[in-house]
């Protein structure tokens, strides 16, 4: 079955589809309040390749859809649930919780999910939310880190995008971080593995076709982390992208290394002016 999958995807490359769903119209509201932006003007840097930019809420179906649309029957919101006690429980060494420092999460973590990832000056280097968790976590509470994907991480991820629902995606790409977005905007169009595929091929060339049941998306990420159907669990971006390079039969990079940071740069900028969706219900 898995190789019949692959097949597909190399044929989706090499002849045109003839299965095409064109994403819906339908509007995003969460809790009848608030009023999500799903579709956008491309940003300047993607202005000779998309005139617009969409969020993966509208390549899923109406089922699917409704999911994301009441917190009440969002399954990721068990988890956000779990991180907001993991936010207020006492760890470590130096007897500090996430709340000691940052007191209420809906006040201190507003607007954090939309402009990461971030250049850090004092790391000199572009940090990813996860990054800057598990440095709070070794440096101010002095307790072990968490696995990069693992299911506290992606938790806490989801507890801190839904802080920033609704407001605008706005990662910077400037200044010192340019040189991780350029790097991250070569992997993007890199075909790798043995079907010679790259991001581009099925989230730029194709998005709209159909392959096999799969409606291909923009593969937007302002909705991550997101629960996903097919594991019954919450999602963080680099366990999506080492499940994509994956699927192109490459050796894949680990999350948290260089190259997939730089390619969340990259990826998370191509959805600047989309709202944050987080987490979102998809496939």
């Amino acid at each position: 079955m898995k190789f019949k999958a692959m097949t597909a995807i190399a044929a989706l490359v090499a002849a045109p589809l003839s299965a095409v769903a064109d994403p819906d119209d339908d509007t995003l509201v969460v809790n009848e309040e608030i009023e999500m932006v799903t579709k956008a003007a491309a940003p300047d840097h993607l202005s000779d390749t998309l005139d617009e930019v969409m969020s993966g809420w509208h390549f899923r179906s109406d089922e699917t859809q409704s999911l994301q649309m009441d917190d009440f029957d969002n399954p990721a919101m068990v988890f956000v649930d779990q991180a907001l006690e993991k936010w207020e429980e006492v760890e470590g060494a130096a007897g500090k919780s996430c709340a000691s420092c940052h007191d209420d999460v809906e006040e201190s973590m507003k607007g954090v999910r939309a402009v990461y990832p971030k250049w850090n000056d004092e790391k000199e280097a572009v940090y990813t939310m996860a990054m800057q968790i598990n440095d709070c976590r070794e440096t101010g509470m002095q307790a072990e880190k968490w696995k990069y994907t693992g299911g506290n991480m992606a938790a806490m991820e989801a507890l801190i995008s839904v802080q920033s629902r609704g407001m605008p995606v706005n990662v910077a790409i400037d200044g010192p971080a340019e040189a991780a977005w350029e790097m991250g905007k070569e992997l993007y169009y890199t075909r790798t593995g043995q079907l010679e595929l790259s991001c581009a091929n099925c989230h730029e060339d194709n998005y709209g076709n159909m392959i096999r049941a799969d409606h291909l998306s923009q593969g937007q990420i302002n909705g991550f982390p997101t629960y996903r159907l097919k594991n019954a669990k919450i999602n963080t971006v680099h366990a999506r992208f080492k499940g994509c390079v994956r699927d192109t039969r490459a050796e894949t990079y680990s999350p948290g290394s260089d190259e997939f940071v730089a390619l969340e740069l990259y990826v998370a900028s191509r959805g600047n002016g989309l709202s944050v969706e987080g987490p979102s219900v998809r496939n």
